[in-house]
């Protein structure tokens, strides 16, 4: 990778890693186009670029005034990285997804920082992601689920941003981990045991039942603790976060994106949104591949036929589950209704 002078006017420049040894910051170089085109703001898809380091505090005294920012925050497979993307309108908004910065913040959080510092630090870090290429645009940031842990915290250092929680239906997730295969069943193992020590599953296990779990089970218990959290998100902001069911977005598009750029103050006219519509439900939103209708749906099915009876077993425990902890398998305040 090769250096070149930080100029922090230029939104080109992504605060991408934070170390917090020496309380720096590391930015990329990264073009608009070049987001775009990444499936996410991580190490994998982002060699290569130019770089440069900055002290934080150094950092944010160089910055512009911060854009206004929304959040997406999200369960996995959900057709989140399809939202961000057509929430990218330059102009308008310009959307991140899933930085590496954030989950630093997670990972230093792990490590036994004190809660005040990162705090701090994770405000700042949004500041420098909320950089617009455009006067006026608002920056909207799609954490990673592994930030999900953190997603109060923003909300509280950001008290004015709206935010949407979308997730998938349990049947609907549970198949989509169930066609990964072996990467999908270690990612989720992965994922609940974040999730533990962020302390965010409260279902009434003890801790020697998780080894006890199922592959799908514990992808049921990620979710359900998910659930959990949005639930009490939108408790607590019940004016600012609003949910979304990835299969009301894939069958209402036009109305989904509608709801959303109005949550985020988005001034977008119907022959606009018609457009996005029809050029972004019609690829795939990570490989940009030409993704023909029907075929979300034939490809869901024939996962499902392989692993449906693991599947529907599994989906009856998790709801006696989310019966006994009072999780709701349909989140409440919908961004819209169809």
């Amino acid at each position: 990778m090769s250096q070149k002078a930080l100029d922090l006017s230029d939104a080109q420049w992504l605060a991408h890693r934070y170390v917090e040894g020496t309380d720096t910051v590391r930015f990329l170089h990264c073009s608009r186009t070049a987001r775009s085109a990444a499936p996410f703001l991580t190490d994998e898809h982002l060699s290569g670029l130019p770089l440069a380091d900055a002290e934080r505090a150094a950092a944010l005294g160089s910055t512009p005034d911060p854009a206004t920012v929304g959040f997406v925050f999200h369960s996995a497979y959900c057709c989140s990285t399809l939202l961000a993307n057509v929430l990218d309108i330059p102009g308008m908004a310009s959307s991140l997804k899933e930085p590496q910065i954030l989950n630093d913040m997670v990972g230093w959080r792990h490590r036994g920082a004190d809660p005040s510092a990162v705090g701090q630090a994770l405000s700042d870090c949004l500041s420098l992601l909320a950089r617009p290429f455009q006067p006026g645009e608002t920056v909207i940031i799609k954490p990673s689920n592994v930030a999900n842990g953190l997603a109060g915290a923003m909300l509280t250092v950001r008290p004015h941003s709206p935010a949407i929680v979308l997730h998938a239906p349990l049947h609907v997730f549970l198949t989509s981990i169930a066609r990964k295969g072996m990467w999908g069943r270690l990612w989720v193992r992965e994922l609940l045991s974040r999730q533990l020590v962020d302390g965010l599953v409260d279902l009434g296990f003890e801790p020697r039942d998780y080894l006890l779990h199922t592959d799908l089970q514990a992808a049921a218990v990620g979710w359900l603790a998910q659930q959990k959290l949005f639930a009490a998100l939108i408790e607590k902001w019940p004016d600012r976060v609003r949910s979304l069911n990835s299969e009301t977005l894939i069958a209402h598009p036009v109305s989904a994106i509608s709801a959303a750029a109005a949550l985020f103050r988005l001034v977008l006219g119907d022959d606009r949104i018609a457009a996005i519509v029809a050029s972004a439900f019609r690829r795939d939103a990570k490989s940009g591949a030409s993704f023909e209708p029907g075929q979300r749906e034939a490809d869901r099915a024939a996962g499902e036929a392989v692993h449906a009876e693991e599947i529907e077993k599994v989906a009856v425990w998790a709801q006696v589950v989310a019966d006994r902890a009072a999780v709701p398998m349909d989140l409440p305040r919908p961004l819209f209704t169809p």
